[in-house]
């Protein structure tokens, strides 16, 4: 292959990974969507061309994928958890962290670019707290229990995507070394 055509594909491989990281920011499998990528990638450059990814790569990209998302269940279902919260306060603080990440990335703060990852990202605990509250207040549950549930779920949303985040960018990194530096 060409080194230009091949290079000119990594660049616009890693752009994409980026953007499919980034996009866990409001609860979309962006690790997931990277690891498509790169076996989109393994499959249409293969190494035996002289460059491209290892499908052993790819095996560690899943790897890691996997283990972002178990780690993005543990911090957020541990503290509410540990706080009592029920099955339907857990949902509606699934749905509500998805809406809440919808609505901070697009109205965001007022800082461009960065103010709607910040707003994605607050907006999304702040709906993961809202479902959990609503869903033990709608339980008949006391206030004070119904907030230390919300509360967990934020800070279990937060740091669960904080982890999701911090594989995404290892996977990143370990594709770009990859392609970069592959034969």
């Amino acid at each position: 292959m060409n080194p230009w055509l091949y290079y000119l594909l990594a660049v616009l491989l890693v752009t994409a990974g980026i953007g499919c990281w980034l996009t866990n920011l409001v609860g979309a499998p962006g690790n997931w969507l990277l690891l498509g990528l790169a076996a989109l990638f393994a499959w249409l450059v293969p190494v035996a061309s002289g460059r491209g990814m290892s499908w052993a790569t790819v095996g560690i990209l899943a790897a890691l994928a996997v283990a972002g998302e178990v780690l993005e269940f543990i911090a957020g279902a541990a503290g509410a958890a540990k706080q009592g919260a029920s099955r339907r306060s857990v949902v509606y603080s699934l749905v509500g962290g998805f809406a809440g990440s919808i609505a901070g990335a697009t109205f965001g703060l007022p800082l461009p670019v960065l103010g709607s990852l910040a707003g994605a990202l607050l907006g999304g605990a702040g709906g993961a707290f809202a479902g959990a509250y609503y869903g033990e207040s709608s339980r008949q549950r006391p206030h004070g229990e119904s907030f230390a549930v919300g509360k967990a779920a934020f800070w279990g949303r937060l740091w669960g995507t904080a982890g999701k985040l911090i594989v995404g960018a290892i996977m990143l990194g370990v594709m770009s070394v990859d392609v970069a530096y592959n034969r």
